[in-house]
């Protein structure tokens, strides 16, 4: 819907993903899902251990010649936002599908994603030499010379919490030369998703921002101050 929505040219935001709890007799509780994970068979102990790790239970385990067909029983939460960690354990080997089973007692918290977001802190466009300055800081998700807004969500920490950056920032400009001060920037590709990817990743304090050219990430608060003011836990 979302696509259809985007090609005819509407521009929207999603937040997300949820799934619905129900109340029965008195007991919340929350949709489960049979899952089968078809992977090599080196690569079945991570697949596993990912699946647990979201309060998943394991069925039943098969070969079939070098790979292994692996049964889970798993919460709907457990499974937003596991394919693309799973695809990089398994080196993208992973067939991974499931559908809905039943209601059952809601299970305890399920870890969300482990890196925080580094955030724009200035509008403008992104400029290859802060790009290359923060790089160590972590993964980013846009390209130089690209259009950016204040909030966007424009890379991946290497740590656990946000970080406000500002890669709108030039070079000084100098007439003195310095060993090493003109060396050209050396600058990773940026990471770009898809629609699923984006909404896979996203934590509850950020929106997937969708319109016919563009498939950002933001947060819902786009100033800092509000952030803090706002924190969603």
């Amino acid at each position: 819907m979302i696509e259809t929505m985007r090609r005819e040219g509407y521009e929207l935001q999603i937040g997300q993903p949820q799934v619905i709890i129900k109340e029965v007799d008195g007991v919340k509780c929350e949709p489960v899902e049979e899952l089968t994970i078809d992977l090599p068979e080196n690569v079945s102990g991570k697949a596993v251990e990912m699946v647990t790790l979201r309060k998943g239970d394991l069925l039943s385990m098969e070969t079939k010649g070098d790979r292994m067909i692996c049964e889970f029983i798993i919460p709907s939460r457990g499974i937003i936002g596991m394919r693309n960690q799973l695809l990089t354990a398994t080196a993208g080997e992973a067939i991974m599908t499931h559908r809905f089973k039943e209601y059952q007692p809601l299970r305890g918290g399920i870890p969300e994603r482990q890196n925080g977001s580094l955030v724009s802190m200035e509008n403008g466009s992104a400029i290859p030499y802060s790009i290359d300055k923060l790089q160590d800081r972590g993964k980013f998700f846009v390209n130089p010379g690209e259009a950016i807004y204040e909030g966007q969500v424009i890379g991946e920490n290497s740590r656990s919490d946000d970080m406000t950056v500002n890669v709108t920032k030039t070079k000084k400009l100098s007439n003195v030369r310095s060993s090493g001060a003109d060396d050209k920037a050396r600058i990773v590709p940026a990471i770009k998703f898809s629609l699923e990817e984006a909404l896979e990743y996203i934590q509850k304090d950020e929106y997937v921002e969708v319109t016919p050219s563009h498939l950002r990430l933001r947060k819902v608060y786009l100033k800092e101050v509000e952030r803090k003011r706002n924190k969603i836990v």
